[in-house]
């Protein structure tokens, strides 16, 4: 049973995903973009049935439940339907077709995705088949390896200096940021520290600023003296904003003692 090759691509999603909505507008795009269908490619190894019949296979083979299987004349189609388009139609598949003394391998390949990387992702999927059918059917090894190392050699060449390039430069930035987060954790254990002692110097600032005030702080009897003193030493004048900023002193206070001073006796209002 041949399986047909998509006219059109119009979605690579999984199957059952939904479809895209439809454009609208005159003179715009069809409701259905077409795009061009996928390449087809494909390979072909010398083999043996080494065991009981090709129908033998399809037997190991339904094992599988994302395999169908599609038997003809002489040959046993191996099909992988990994996404459909909205039709349902396959899309991203591979075929192997099985012979009596050959393998014949056709894949498709999306435009998103790189021929070479396909066929590495195709090669690996067969060496799975085979693995399972080695019991009843051998392959020319030789063309294998062949297969793999160019297919390996081909994935290697397209990952040239640019990518050298990019990976160095990845190193050396992974350093540089390894390097960066050290010196990050270097200064957050030193500011720490700072802070620690800042806040220790900020509460001994606070117990020197007490102190200075406390000593500073003069008693009312002392203060009266000090008024006394400085009357008679301005001609028995009183400037009260000089002696507040000279002694530390609210005006209110001052106020208060000179009119104490006046009641009692030691100082006189001149008019």
């Amino acid at each position: 049973m041949p399986l047909p090759l998509p006219q059109a691509k119009k979605s690579t999603g999984a199957p059952g995903a939904p479809a895209p909505p439809a454009q609208k507008g005159s003179g715009g795009p069809s409701a259905k973009e077409e795009i061009h269908p996928p390449q087809v490619d494909g390979f072909k190894i010398k083999g043996r049935l080494t065991q009981g019949k090709l129908k033998d296979l399809a037997t190991i083979l339904r094992s599988i439940s994302f395999l169908e299987l599609a038997p003809e004349k002489d040959v046993l189609n191996v099909i992988y339907v990994e996404s459909r388009d909205i039709d349902k139609n396959p899309y991203l598949f591979s075929i192997i077709k099985v012979k009596e003394d050959e393998l014949e391998i056709l894949y498709t390949i999306p435009s998103e995705i790189s021929p070479k990387k396909r066929r590495v992702d195709v090669i690996r999927y067969l060496l799975n088949i085979l693995s399972l059918m080695e019991s009843s059917y051998s392959v020319d090894n030789k063309t294998v390896y062949q297969l793999i190392e160019n297919a390996i050699k081909e994935l290697a060449g397209s990952v040239t200096m640019d990518y050298n390039k990019l990976y160095t430069s990845y190193d050396s930035l992974k350093k540089e940021v390894d390097d960066l987060k050290k010196k990050v954790d270097r200064l957050s254990e030193q500011n720490q520290a700072l802070t620690s002692q800042n806040y220790e110097l900020k509460t001994q600032n606070d117990d020197y600023k007490l102190r200075v005030q406390n000593l500073e702080g003069l008693s009312d009897d002392a203060l009266k003296a000090k008024l006394q003193e400085w009357v008679a030493e301005h001609s028995g004048t009183m400037n009260i904003t000089e002696f507040t900023k000279v002694y530390k002193v609210s005006d209110a206070r001052v106020e208060e003692l000179l009119n104490k001073l006046v009641s009692e006796g030691y100082l006189e209002v001149v008019q």
